[in-house]
């Protein structure tokens, strides 16, 4: 199978070595060169220079901030993204702060396109040291090993058919792809803003959190989210980069290896493309 992917990241954000959205889509499509009867294009600034960009792709990710700066809130793109997710079906994958959109206006239609968001003053930001394991036997989880990381790790997302993978005709299938149990001092905050701590999220006292998900959407289309990617310095680890790759090529409806997207980072990987920042 074939598949072209349109790689979107957002402009400069926060301080060095976080939000890297440059530099950490150009280090993922280096990556992804290798993988046969994938194409891979990347954009940066936020968005492409024109719609003629989607012509022929099979899935688009972004890696952006959210919120109320979502790139998809700017002109008419949720529109033209909806037309290219719900008419043609490509994939779409969402990462770190692009996870949250406000809701009424965008968080109801990525919820049909990837399966949940971030959903302010619910889900939660605390930065911690997480120790994640992969989910379910799933093609996104394959080649990727238990590991533990210090992330912007968000939980407690809003799931649009429960984050348990429970059917739904209209709603698809959610399956957890990284999953991990915060602590109930991670539970009860500080989170880095609003700095909390939220009753139902204190209340759900060693629960596995999903911070990544796929989505099997009914028409047959592909999405997920990937909550962490704060710090860049985390596509260092093996199995967290391979996660993110295995989901890119997922939603391209490109077949993942079995073992996984391979992919071998040198010393200079990391420092590579980074936004100058005071």
């Amino acid at each position: 199978m074939t598949g072209s992917l349109v790689l979107i990241a957002g402009t400069p954000s926060h301080g060095p070595g976080a939000h890297e959205h440059r530099a950490g889509m150009l280090l993922l499509g280096k990556c992804l060169d290798a993988v046969p009867g994938l194409s891979v294009v990347v954009h940066d600034g936020g968005w492409v220079p024109n719609d003629d960009v989607f012509e022929g792709a099979t899935a688009v990710a972004i890696f952006a901030d959210g919120g109320a700066r979502h790139p998809l809130l700017v002109d008419d793109r949720l529109a033209t993204i909806g037309r290219l997710v719900e008419d043609r079906g490509i994939g779409l994958g969402l990462i770190h702060y692009a996870v949250e959109l406000p809701e009424g206006n965008g968080a109801e239609r990525v919820d049909s396109w990837i399966g949940g968001h971030y959903q302010d003053r619910v889900s939660c930001n605390p930065i911690w040291e997480a120790r994640v394991e992969p989910g379910p036997d799933h093609p996104v989880t394959r080649g990727v090993t238990p590991f533990v990381t210090t992330d912007e790790w968000y939980f407690n997302i809003a799931f649009r058919a429960g984050p348990d993978g429970v059917p739904g005709r209209r709603s698809g299938r959610t399956i957890p792809i990284l999953v991990a149990a915060p602590s109930d001092a991670v539970r009860e905050g500080p989170y880095v803003h609003p700095k909390g701590p939220y009753p139902e999220v204190i209340a759900a006292s060693g629960r596995q959190e999903p911070l990544m998900w796929a989505h099997e959407r009914p028409d047959g289309g592909r999405g997920f989210g990937l909550v962490g990617g704060h710090f860049h310095a985390n596509w260092g680890n093996d199995s967290f980069r391979t996660a993110a790759l295995n989901a890119l090529v997922w939603i391209a409806g490109v077949d993942v290896p079995t073992h996984g997207v391979p992919s071998t980072l040198t010393a200079g990987d990391l420092t590579r493309n980074l936004d100058p920042k005071a």
